[in-house]
């Protein structure tokens, strides 16, 4: 990142959804790679997601408090103040389940709900298994979710940690960001954000 020029997109915000896949260590890596190019980084968590990496690591690196439920003391309507103040949402990793979710309108945790109230870019990293990955129901629920409007990353071929490998394994931080990168650059803020 060293070389690369930031001032078009510093200041601009970005929701990060990070979904229980053990690719959740990646969002770490994305969450600092957005803050190193001067953007601010919301996470919201699902609770699945808060078993593989802590909370407390997006807190340090985003400089911000996690949000993981819809009842937290700090925001009245969460999912709707958390929608409106983003200019881009991207979901890393993307489980099959969150995607299902999505595609289908549900809005039964923090996450899905402010999907559902979001109405910028969406943009999924996908992450799972290459059976459930290749499984006729997730490819219709991408499907879904594209027509929809968002923009799916991934997913790469690779090894799994259950030591399998195939397709499904999470696009790496750097390309996920080079599609946030692009994403916010084809939307001025005066577009997005307050909708």
């Amino acid at each position: 990142m060293g070389e690369r020029d930031f001032s078009d997109v510093a200041g601009r915000e970005i929701l990060l959804g990070v979904c229980g896949g053990i690719a959740a260590y990646k969002a770490a890596a994305l969450t600092s790679l957005a803050r190193k190019a001067g953007l601010g980084v919301t996470v919201i968590m699902t609770e699945a997601a808060t078993k593989l990496v802590a909370p407390k690591t997006f807190e340090a690196l985003s400089s911000r408090p996690v949000a993981t439920t819809m009842w937290g003391p700090n925001l009245a309507h969460p999912h709707i103040e958390l929608a409106r103040q983003a200019d881009v949402f991207c979901v890393a990793p993307a489980t099959a389940n969150t995607i299902a979710k999505a595609a289908a309108g549900f809005a039964d945790n923090l996450l899905t709900s402010t999907i559902l109230a979001f109405t910028g870019t969406l943009i999924y990293a996908p992450a799972m298994n290459a059976a459930m990955w290749e499984k006729p129901a997730t490819q219709r629920n991408l499907r879904r979710v594209v027509e929809d409007g968002a923009t799916v990353v991934g997913p790469e071929v690779g090894r799994f940690s259950c030591g399998e490998a195939g397709v499904g394994r999470m696009a790496e931080p750097e390309t996920i960001f080079d599609a946030v990168l692009a994403a916010l650059r084809a939307r001025p803020a005066t577009e997005t954000r307050g909708r």
